[in-house]
């Protein structure tokens, strides 16, 4: 029997027009999430979180109380409506020092203590030496560099226009009492007020800038979702499915011919072991070898090793219950939908919608949120390792009831991998023997 070349496969339309269905749905939907979630976020901003904070105890003049700290605050929001970009909350300090230590607040405008006694001493003939007001701006890369630069543009814009003000209730204050002022003092009256900007939660110095939680994340997610691509191989190779090619020799087991049920339970065994490996090997590259700023070692340690597990095996339940197309769905799931849903690099208040929509339930971002807190925050729980750990729990079970149930059901309705050989039919046993 003559055998067509293998060059003929080229001629096959069934070929050409799969693969090119494929890698065209491939293409379409990696760049419509990965750029379509970015490609306009100060279009899409809504309800940044910001503070405003106003620790002025005012001054008692002439029987009244005078606070412009209030005039200043008041002034901001009565600015900001109809804007729906911020959502400007007003705060005390310590208000503002915990969310900003709980990655919750992108900023804050911090006005000080003796805001008052300060502005109002530019125009007091006893003051010989008055001191310039300031204003202090809070910047929080620990909540996402990308967002601590838009929250602090706005309120350092906010601060200014502020000043601003209060310049016009200076220079008129100054000519009621029409004393003459030198041209130096009049620029100084016209923008009395000296804008800071500080970092409202430090960070170390090999902390990405407040990337390296997003990072190590995304580390601990793709280990997993190749750890299950990886494991799926090996044990269909050692089970006979797959054969192993190792240069130009090729080996392949006896076939044993086992249930998806089973070969799913050996895959996950495996990548529970092997969930210890990896999660003990990034963090001592990260923390041990590039130095990466972290403490909670242990709880780091726990924390990835969970995370490995989960994503593992919900990348092999994919692979188990669909074969091939799970390797696209896990990439679609675990990548193309989460990277630009996690709010990592943009935040999710500048992202459209339907990434909004999926960071609450995409894993990164319920991943990114933990390790912050982690890295970040003190390990605080309401910081987003609660939501961490919830979410990962849910995923597991969710996992572990679609894969083992489906893979139940195809074993029930004898749908193996390989059909299994028909038994040899009895032979007729002559009658002679069987007397």
């Amino acid at each position: 029997m003559s055998s067509l070349p293998s060059s003929s496969v080229l001629r096959s339309p069934r070929l050409w027009i799969g693969s090119g269905l494929i890698l065209a749905v491939v293409s379409t939907l990696f760049a419509l999430l990965y750029v379509g979630g970015n490609v306009n976020p100060k279009g899409n901003l809504r309800d940044l979180p910001v503070a405003l904070v106003n620790s002025d105890k005012g001054l008692d003049a002439n029987g009244k109380h005078m606070n412009l700290g209030e005039q200043v605050v008041s002034g901001i929001k009565k600015s900001a409506e109809g804007n729906k970009s911020f959502d400007w909350q007003v705060l005390s300090r310590q208000e503002a020092d915990k969310k900003l230590g709980q990655g919750k607040l992108y900023g804050a405008v911090v006005v000080p203590q003796n805001f008052t006694a300060a502005v109002t001493g530019l125009t007091s003939p006893q003051q010989t030496q008055p001191a310039r007001p300031t204003m202090t701006v809070l910047t929080n890369q620990s909540a996402g560099s990308f967002g601590s630069s838009m929250a602090s543009q706005a309120t350092q814009k906010a601060a200014h226009a502020a000043s601003a003000q209060l310049g016009k209730q200076l220079l008129d204050r100054a000519a009621a009492q029409k004393a003459p002022l030198a041209p130096a003092a009049k620029l100084l009256l016209a923008d009395p007020v000296s804008v800071q900007v500080a970092d409202g939660h430090p960070l170390g110095t090999h902390s990405a800038m407040g990337l390296s939680a997003f990072y190590y994340a995304l580390v601990l997610v793709v280990c997993g979702m190749l750890g299950a691509n990886a494991l799926t191989n090996q044990v269909d190779t050692a089970l006979g499915y797959l054969h192993s090619d190792f240069g130009p020799f090729r080996l392949r087991q006896p076939l044993q011919h086992t249930s998806r049920v089973r070969t799913l339970a050996i895959s996950s065994v495996l990548m529970l072991a092997f969930s210890l490996v990896m999660g003990s090997i990034v963090e001592a590259a990260t923390v041990g070898i590039l130095g990466m700023d972290a403490s909670h070692l242990g709880l780091l340690w726990v924390y990835s090793v969970a995370t490995i597990a989960v994503v593992g095996i919900s990348a092999l339940t994919l692979l188990s219950v669909f074969g091939v197309p799970g390797m696209l769905l896990s990439a679609i799931v675990f990548v193309a939908m989460a990277v630009p849903s996690s709010g990592a690099t943009v935040p999710l208040e500048a992202l459209p919608g339907f990434f909004r929509w999926l960071s609450e339930f995409e894993p990164l971002r319920q991943i990114t949120g933990g390790m912050r807190s982690i890295l970040y925050y003190d390990a605080q729980a309401d910081a987003g390792l609660t939501r961490a750990w919830v979410s990962m729990g849910i995923a597991l079970v969710v996992a572990l009831l679609f894969g083992f149930g489906v893979t139940r059901l195809y074993d029930r309705k004898g749908l193996h991998r390989v059909p299994r050989p028909t038994e040899p039919a009895d032979e007729a046993v002559p009658a002679t023997a069987a007397a």
